[in-house]
């Protein structure tokens, strides 16, 4: 099949899986029909190890979007369907350019759609398919435009047709093909602009020749001045963090207990310090460390301190890591307080990459390139997780268990409140669950999440 074979087809499937549905299974059926038909169209030269794991991963994304269909479910279909398109068409060009590449083909979609000879077969159009575009397609197209016309200026005219119900809502139709086509051109016909295919060079993992000579930054400075200049400023940082790790720790492990409330604030605030601490601690090392000093023999304390710094600020994730999970454990678990755990990680993450950049001589893209894979790492894993039914199960062993506010505020939890709405013999409580798994069980089969089909 050919590129605009695909988009057709699926613009069609789109309507199909959606006409007066709502989002839900639909969704997943189509995200997986995509992955499939992905790796069936990518050239053999292209179907890498990475380019069979993407189709993996956007095969299971859809799957978990059908049984879930929560936002996280719906951003890893999404990120895991654009990078299979990505790296199948362009396996050499750098994750940071995905979204400029989709944004500019999304903005400049129309341009590119009227530009027929680019996308539409060039050559004439043979056999069935010139009799249908001669014969149905053209007249059909004719007839409708001139039956828009008429209709306007005779009421009677515009009745004999009018007057006949059709039990299809032509406008829903037109709009989801518009979106479908929408989608399926810039997903199977997007193009790679020559300026953002010529600064994928500049965003390398690896130095160029010209990059690696020992210079100054600045004019006004000289390189003697700037690499003192970086050993005083990560000898008083460090410094500097030592005396914060120890404040810090004394404040969450022996001042007086606090309410929860107060607790939790501080929390909140103290784990939002220690990140924006490692954001800040990164950027001053690639600050330093972006281009020369990689590569100056005379760099070496510099180097050393930095390292120390980056052990440091590791020590401070852990110490935060630490008083969430006592946090936890007195006041239980929520979505939250799990994302912290995340974010806690994707900080390690970040430190230990700084840590290999500087080791390994790598670019500032370097860490962008590779952070953005263990994002989508964790998309990956926040959706194919059922945290609500992990969090209502832990929760549900504590003294202290709030029904009312899990059962607001929790998703997928159905079938462990259900156990427990037995267990305390409420039947209160099980008519609310059961009536909300009905409501979600009797939706139109398209538009259904698996997840409640599976509660008896």
């Amino acid at each position: 099949m050919k590129t605009h074979h695909y988009i057709f087809l699926t613009a069609f499937l789109f309507v199909i899986l959606f006409y007066d549905q709502d989002i839900g299974l639909n969704l997943g059926i189509l995200g997986i029909i995509y992955a499939v038909l992905t790796l069936f169209k990518t050239p053999k030269k292209n179907r890498t190890r990475l380019v069979y794991i993407l189709s993996a991963t956007s095969i299971l994304s859809g799957a978990a979007f059908a049984w879930y269909g929560d936002f996280p479910s719906f951003l890893a279909v999404v990120s895991s369907l654009l990078l299979l398109a990505y790296k199948s068409k362009n396996k050499r060009m750098k994750i940071l350019l995905l979204a400029p590449v989709f944004i500019v083909n999304s903005c400049i979609s129309l341009c590119r759609f009227l530009n027929f000879d680019s996308w539409l077969p060039q050559r004439k159009i043979p056999g069935l398919w010139q009799k249908t575009l001669a014969f149905i397609l053209i007249p059909l197209l004719l007839v409708s435009v001139f039956f828009g016309v008429y209709s306007v200026g005779s009421n009677h005219f515009a009745s004999l047709f009018t007057d006949y119900e059709l039990d299809i809502n032509l406008w829903q139709v037109f709009c989801l093909f518009v979106l479908g086509f929408f989608i399926a051109f810039n997903y199977w016909n997007y193009a790679v602009e020559r300026m953002i295919y010529k600064t994928n060079h500049m965003i390398s993992n690896n130095f160029q020749k010209d990059s690696q000579i020992p210079k100054a930054t600045y004019s006004f400075l000289d390189l003697d001045s700037e690499r003192m200049s970086g050993v005083i400023s990560f000898l008083c940082l460090n410094i500097l963090l030592i005396f914060f790790i120890i404040t810090y720790n004394y404040e969450q492990f022996y001042e007086v207990s606090k309410t929860p409330a107060q607790l939790s604030e501080e929390t909140h605030e103290r784990v939002k310090a220690v990140i924006l601490s490692i954001i800040m601690a990164i950027l001053v090392i690639m600050f330093y460390f972006k281009s020369g000093f990689n590569f100056d023999p005379k760099a070496g304390l510099m180097k050393i301190l930095a390292k120390i710094w980056i052990f440091l600020n590791a020590i401070l994730v852990l110490s935060a890591a630490v008083k969430n999970y006592e946090y936890i454990v007195h006041y239980a678990f929520t979505y939250k307080r799990l994302g912290v755990f995340a974010f806690l990680a994707l900080s390690l993450i970040g430190l230990a990459l700084t840590f290999i950049k500087i080791q390994n001589k790598k670019t500032n893209a370097f860490l962008f390139n590779t952070m953005v894979w263990y994002f989508y790492g964790t998309v990956l894993l926040c959706s194919y997780i059922n945290w609500g039914g992990f969090i209502i199960s832990q929760n549900m062993k504590r003294k202290n268990f709030v029904i009312d506010y899990y059962f607001s505020t929790v998703n997928f939890s159905e079938k462990d409140l259900l156990k427990y709405a037995e267990a305390k013999n409420d039947l209160q409580l099980k008519k609310t669950i059961q009536a909300k798994i009905k409501r979600e069980q009797n939706k139109r089969n398209l538009s259904k999440i698996l997840y409640y089909q599976t509660i008896e």
